[in-house]
């Protein structure tokens, strides 16, 4: 490839056959002038398309955690959907998601971080027709678990591809600030965007939207994006340890989701409830004892900073995708609103959680992770307890536009700064997973968080219809419950905050910090 350096004559000069139109050429000669011509396109392409492109690509993973849940009632009711089946149809994507996202990101180091990006990008994209054809609940509930194995795929490569791209510090901030900010904003403008398709079309373009943008950002891709891989890669992938965890993970969330039909204490439940623990710990003995390439080299948690940033990950990932998922169901089947209007209702959240993830990114350089990592949950665990208090019949104005304010602005606040609290003084081989593990375990949390909080407040209005009180009345209370669980896991990752190294809270370290966690993936 050195006769390239010195531009096209000379690569004629060097390969006389190429200088005549009609001339044969090897194949070898082929594949290299073809990619020598990527090279050269690759090379012209600006940082910003790059950007654009991961910020895209993130975007439509966020988003599709949380744009089927205003379309859940007509699912429902078009598929014959249960209320757990409804629960399915966001944890089978959850699930998925969050056990084979390491799994993803291992695979980018190992296989190119662009051509993985390529792979991820089609299978989600495919996986999203799928869903949108579906004809029977299972079916969705299956194309929902393959879409989540493709952004599992996707996800890491968006942060990995971003931080090759830019390798100043200040523009690398710039460049985590804007993904943040995209993937901070996606679960509520999610609940917009499945709105305006549900009331407008049908809820199947939820997941058929993905298709057009899907095809348009794959071509962009191929034009834009360069190949990379992570120096010292590992030279092979934890397959066990990813299947024991996505099964151990789904099979207790079903355990815990099934107690409306079977008791806690019932053989049923009992049984679930235990393989589940035991494909847990199956893992656990994977990663220690037999894994040449663990996916999570359990060492890493003898860090304060790691542990703690990944357990307030798993509050805010639950208090997340309860409010989202409960708020959503009571403004449609409580207050009779359509899905359009539902998720115009929402969109107060998404903006303000981006202008805070955007105001965030610059804070944290001034009052550190550790006291904004206090701040941002304190303020979304203020909003959700306000929540907590949603009469039936309550109106929009007053009882749920100033809490979804508050708690937009808390998780805006809280996400840059718990990837800096989980990256900070992690060593440069393990930058990627402790990026990896932190979205990771949010996203555990969503699906165990939802889990549970759906079995509660599903207990509470069947206890409420029996005494007497209306079903909506019953609804709402059962909601409540859930929302005053939120805003108690927001309040204990604050204080937990808290217990983070001082060094994590300097702010003179801070910039230093976002570059550390930029690298990670």
């Amino acid at each position: 490839m050195a006769d390239f350096d010195a531009g096209p004559g000379a690569a004629r000069l060097a390969d006389p056959a190429r200088s005549w139109p009609g001339a044969q050429h090897g194949s070898a000669d082929v594949a290299r002038s073809r990619e020598g011509r990527l090279d050269r396109l690759h090379r012209r392409a600006p940082s910003w398309a790059v950007l654009a492109i991961c910020c895209v690509a993130q975007f439509m993973v966020v988003l599709d955690v949380s744009i089927v849940n205003v379309a859940l009632p007509q699912m429902r009711e078009r598929l014959g959907l249960t209320v757990t089946g409804q629960q399915w149809v966001v944890n089978a994507y959850t699930l998925t998601f969050a056990g084979l996202l390491m799994l993803g990101g291992r695979a980018g180091d190992l296989f190119g971080r662009r051509r993985v990006f390529l792979v991820g990008l089609a299978m989600f994209t495919g996986c999203s027709l799928l869903g949108g054809l579906a004809a029977n609940g299972t079916w969705l509930i299956v194309a929902r678990a393959a879409q989540g194995v493709g952004g599992a795929v996707l996800a890491p490569s968006t942060l990995s591809l971003l931080t090759s791209t830019f390798v100043d510090p200040q523009d690398r901030r710039k460049a985590l600030g804007a993904w943040s900010a995209t993937a901070a904003s996606g679960a509520a403008i999610g609940v917009l965007a499945g709105g305006v398709l549900t009331d407008l079309l049908d809820w199947r373009w939820v997941l058929i939207v993905n298709v057009p943008i899907g095809i348009v950002l794959l071509a962009a891709a191929v034009v834009v994006l360069r190949e990379s891989r992570a120096v010292g890669a590992p030279k092979s992938l934890d397959l066990p340890g990813a299947v024991t965890i996505t099964a151990g993970l789904a099979i207790l969330v079903y355990a815990i989701v099934s107690t409306d039909t079977h008791p806690w204490g019932s053989a049923h439940t009992v049984v679930a409830l235990l393989v589940g623990v035991a494909l847990i710990a199956g893992f656990l003995f994977i990663e220690a004892r037999v894994a040449p390439e663990p996916l999570v080299p359990l060492g890493v948690f003898r860090r304060r900073a790691v542990a703690v940033a990944n357990v307030i990950a798993i509050a805010v990932g639950a208090s997340l995708f309860g409010v989202y998922f409960f708020l959503s169901l009571y403004i449609q089947q409580v207050a009779g609103a359509s899905p359009l209007q539902g998720g115009v209702d929402f969109l107060p959240a998404g903006l303000s959680t981006m202008a805070a993830a955007l105001v965030g990114t610059r804070l944290v350089a001034r009052i550190g992770p550790r006291r904004q990592l206090v701040l941002g949950p304190l303020v979304a665990a203020v909003g959700v307890a306000w929540l907590a208090a949603l009469p039936f019949g309550g109106s929009y104005a007053t009882h749920v536009l100033g809490p979804l304010l508050l708690f937009g602005i808390g998780l805006g606040l809280s996400f840059v700064p718990m990837t800096i609290a989980a990256t900070t003084g992690v060593p440069v081989h393990q930058a990627g997973l402790a990026s990896g593990l932190i979205n990771t375990t949010r996203q555990v949390g969503g699906a165990v968080g939802l889990a549970a909080m759906a079995t509660i407040a599903a207990s509470t209005a069947v206890h409420r219809v029996a005494s007497g009180v209306s079903q909506g009345a019953a609804l709402t209370s059962g909601y409540d419950e859930a929302f005053l669980i939120s805003a108690v896991l927001l309040g204990m990752g604050a204080v937990l905050a808290l217990l983070l190294p001082a060094s994590v809270g300097a702010p003179h370290r801070a910039d230093a910090a976002v570059s550390a966690a930029a690298h990670a993936g």
